[in-house]
């Protein structure tokens, strides 16, 4: 995006569509600035973070503590670098996820689901074929080159018995274990799991194709079929015999790989995040695909942590004069923004794929979509806002605690701004593809109707029912 005259600067911008902080601004800057920066810092830090749960939070209770202790004690130069090493952390930390499972368990379709890619994608899994690797294979996530899900030979495919399985599949290296399986788990998996234990890694069991197995059951008992009665009986078969095996009894979650967003599929993704280490919480949920409002909302809030760390590692480097002057003000924002889209699926290339599955212009798509235009809008500025404006420039120059204010202010306003918007624009583009999809499914029932495609009276009302539910 290239600055003209026709597209204010984000400080121009800041100020406009910011009035509510131009009356504290303005305020603080008729006045003497105030040593307590640092303290301020520390009470907003403290009362931010207790808004989320332990098992929800980016940084560990630790490293909270640690920050918390250096702004009280006025140390900023100590809550920088702690601050500095948690971000990088939160952004370079490895997550690797060890899958494994027999041929037919549904093992490659589950891999791809995970990491939010369909089947027949490019870098997608090989799904329907006969396992004949006895290697691992890794499939790196496509936006984030740090998640890597493991594609491990199923046990019984191989000579080695639990322990020598897990030496030579490099056990050390992976974050967790997911053991999957289509029907009962048997005897040698339920081994695997017990070696894991013994080695201090986290496992984890999942039934796959249970919607297949819904179906099947609806369709042989269509009068007495209850869905959660269904599930509740294959969920108890699992668990009984995992715990004659295994002294306990472990969760079992049941999934469906075409359908994440339906029976355990959540519950799995929001165990795994509960379970991780807290500073790898935050690549993984940046991992899972947005198919669910609530999905959005939790990446939205995981983000905004994220955020207020990075507006407080502003506002104390602010306090060093000159800091605010050094780099592309532009460049900054517009590399901020593309990488919240494509956190949300946002991004062009998967907006490019959407619109080919739902055979629409893209542009189509964007012009439902605010995320596109926040860095275009234009209005004059009044003279109090040019003035704040130029006090922005002159706190630059002199760094202190107002310019430690502005800088806090502005990177949370703008980055908060942007996560509000593309969340909201990530729930309007989940409702856009339930749209199309109704389109879709109304076309081949026109389709149907003009005797395009000859069909019988049972098959034209089935695909009726299918079109409405």
């Amino acid at each position: 995006m290239q600055c003209g005259s026709s597209q204010q600067s984000p400080s121009d911008l800041y100020w406009v569509q910011h009035p509510q902080l131009h009356t504290d601004i303005w305020e603080t800057s008729s006045s003497t600035p105030s040593p307590l920066t640092d303290q301020l810092f520390a009470f907003s830090f403290e009362k931010f973070f207790k808004n989320f749960k332990k098992e929800g939070k980016i940084v560990s209770e630790e490293t909270i503590t640690s920050i918390e202790s250096h702004l009280k004690d006025k140390n900023l130069q100590g809550a920088l670098s702690t601050i500095t090493h948690a971000l990088r952390n939160i952004d370079k930390a490895p997550l690797n996820i060890a899958v494994t499972g027999e041929t037919g368990t549904g093992k490659s379709s589950f891999i791809n689901a995970l990491r939010g890619v369909r089947d027949e994608e490019e870098g997608a899994a090989p799904t329907g074929v006969v396992e004949t690797t006895m290697k691992r294979t890794p499939y790196p996530h496509a936006k984030l080159p740090n998640v890597t899900i493991w594609d491990l030979p199923g046990i019984g495919t191989t000579n080695f018995p639990p322990q020598n399985y897990l030496m030579e599949m490099k056990f050390d290296e992976y974050d967790f274990f997911i053991i999957i399986s289509a029907t009962r788990f048997k005897e040698i998996e339920i081994h695997l799991a017990k070696a894991i234990e013994k080695m201090n890694t986290k496992f984890y069991f999942v039934r796959t194709k249970i919607d297949q197995d819904v179906s099947n059951e609806q369709r042989s008992k269509p009068r007495t079929f209850n869905r959660d009665s269904v599930l509740k009986k294959i969920r108890e078969d699992c668990s009984g015999h995992l715990q004659k095996a295994l002294s306990s009894q472990p969760p079992v979650f049941l999934v469906s790989n075409l359908d994440v967003s339906d029976f355990d599929f959540p519950k799995l993704e929001t165990t795994l995040l509960s379970e991780l280490p807290a500073h790898k919480r935050h690549i993984f949920m940046m991992s899972l695909h947005s198919v669910t409002e609530t999905a959005i909302d939790r990446k939205r809030d995981f983000l905004r942590q994220k955020i207020w760390l990075e507006a407080l590692k502003a506002g104390v480097l602010a306090t060093i004069p000159l800091v605010g002057f050094i780099g592309d003000e532009i460049q900054k924002l517009e590399k901020t923004l593309n990488l919240y889209r494509s956190y949300f699926g946002l991004d062009e290339a998967s907006l490019e794929n959407i619109a080919k599955v739902f055979n629409v212009p893209v542009n189509e798509i964007k012009a439902h979509l605010k995320c596109f235009h926040l860095l275009t809008k234009n209005k004059d500025m009044s003279f109090k806002e040019k003035v704040l404006k130029y006090i922005e420039h002159i706190s630059c120059v002199t760094g202190g605690p107002l310019a430690s204010g502005l800088y806090f202010k502005k990177t949370y306003y703008w980055k908060s701004l942007f996560i509000d918007t593309v969340a909201s624009d990530a729930k309007s583009l989940l409702n856009m593809e339930e749209i199309l999809s109704q389109k879709q499914r109304l076309s081949r029932l026109i389709s149907l109707y003009t005797g395009e495609q000859e069909e019988s009276y049972e098959a034209l009302t089935l695909h009726w029912l299918q079109a409405l539910t």
